[in-house]
């Protein structure tokens, strides 16, 4: 018979080949989100402003039909995944639809943002997500507020005020647009974590696609009937050739769908505070890369702001992470002292 020392060194062993294996799929997840969030922002850009389709909401438009209708056929035709039988009409009138109402919304205004707005600047103006979001937090009593959390904040908000100050090309209707997408995805991200947590919808990459895209689509058809069909119709306010291809079209969106699904494979096989740590990573990533790609000026006042700006939403993650181990470990402890006691006779 095997030695117990010998079982427990298999059993240590196959315990880490466990822990390198989930290591080393974290970290794919983690690649493989950066690459397609890059490649959708970086191939968006092109769209609207080198190759000449300048509509922002008939390119979301886009994005949502084909991701409906992939999803449709994953779970409806193909049955890949199986629907959520939560989702009965009213819940999905009372809380899918708001969602999809706000995930179009902001989606809208920040494909707008590119068309005023470089790469860089508006990554580093996505710092200030964290900031929208603790404050919507605060403000419906979701978040605890501390003095120190408010001054984490406003070094946030000092960067990227910095980073404005230094920003060479400024368009102050691209920066209120960007500014509008911040905020709509902060409220987006407050009511996912408030409503869906309240009806216990269990929803997948595949099926939250399948429920919020189509309605997304609806949303956008009233802006882009009003704003954008007269353009696209008439010519109107276009002094320069359209350019448009099926092809490209559907490229871009195949790089949205992916990108969507890799956000909840990332999210579900590590977490939301990854997502955050990884979203900092990218924004860098981005910050570099679209300067090269887009040749657009970045001044030595920007980078400051940037650092200064990334450096405090860094600490905000690692905050974060420490609350949420001491929390954890309160809760083992409440747990073991309960088992304890009922032990007891």
């Amino acid at each position: 018979m095997p030695s117990d020392d010998g079982r427990g060194a298999k059993d240590a062993e196959r315990v880490a080949g466990r822990v390198m294996r989930d290591a080393l799929e974290a970290h794919a997840c983690v690649a493989l989100w950066i690459v397609l969030s890059a490649t959708v922002i970086l191939f968006n850009k092109y769209i609207l402003t080198t190759y000449g389709f300048p509509f922002p909401i008939a390119l979301t438009m886009t994005h949502m039909a084909f991701c409906s209708a992939v999803a449709f056929v994953l779970v409806r035709v193909a049955r890949v995944v199986p629907p959520s039988e939560g989702v009965t009409r009213e819940v999905y009138a009372r809380r899918v639809a708001p969602i999809a109402g706000l995930f179009a919304v902001s989606l809208w205004a920040s494909n707008t943002a590119y068309v005023y707005l470089s790469v860089a600047y508006i990554q580093m103006l996505k710092a200030l997500s964290p900031v929208t979001v603790y404050g919507i937090g605060c403000a419906i009593g979701l978040e605890r507020y501390t003095h120190a959390r408010l001054g984490n904040m406003m070094v946030v908000t000092v960067g990227v005020m910095i980073a404005s100050y230094g920003e060479l090309n400024f368009n102050a209707y691209g920066f209120c647009v960007q500014m509008l997408a911040v905020v709509v995805e902060a409220c987006r991200i407050v009511s996912v974590q408030i409503v869906l947590g309240k009806a216990n919808l269990k929803l997948n990459s595949i099926t939250t696609l399948y429920y919020v895209s189509p309605a997304s689509f609806v949303f956008l058809l009233v802006p882009f009937a009003l704003l954008e069909l007269p353009k696209i119709a008439y010519g109107l306010e276009i002094t320069h050739s359209v350019h448009y291809s099926i092809g490209i079209m559907i490229a871009n969106a195949s790089c949205a769908f992916l990108l969507n699904a890799a956000l909840y494979l990332l999210i579900g096989r590590t977490s939301a505070l990854t997502l955050n740590v990884s979203g900092v990573i990218k924004d860098m990533f981005l910050i570099g890369i679209s300067a090269a790609v887009f040749e657009s000026p970045i001044s030595a006042t920007q980078l400051v702001g940037s650092l200064v700006a990334f450096s405090g939403v860094c600490y905000y993650n690692y905050s974060k992470l420490t609350e949420s181990l001491e929390t954890a470990k309160a809760t083992a402890a409440q747990k073991e002292l309960n088992d304890t006691a009922s032990d007891k006779p």
